[in-house]
């Protein structure tokens, strides 16, 4: 799979951070996807890899860090969605 099913909660946020991996960007919805990889990949979802640019955590905390946001807060909240369509996905998936 190449871009994530509208009707699941997040799929946006999946699918632009597909699409930011693929073409290289470093971007907040990247690094998420990046950070759920294994998990996405299980789904069925092809996730580029990001090959010798660290932990994906790491940088989504000081990409995070550097913008006029509560980092930690939106950290979790971007945890949070990833987490909603992952389950939603498995869920879908399951029938």
């Amino acid at each position: 799979m190449s871009g994530a099913t509208s009707e699941l909660p997040g799929h946006e946020l999946v699918s632009e951070g597909l699409a930011d991996l693929a073409a290289g960007r470093e971007t907040e919805s990247a690094l998420i996807v990046a950070m759920a990889a294994p998990r996405l990949r299980a789904l069925g979802y092809d996730v580029p890899s990001r090959e010798g640019l660290g932990p994906a955590h790491h940088r989504l905390y000081e990409l995070l860090t550097d913008g006029e946001h509560d980092a930690h807060s939106r950290y979790n909240a971007l945890i949070g969605r990833i987490v909603s369509f992952a389950r939603a996905a498995e869920h879908a998936s399951s029938r």
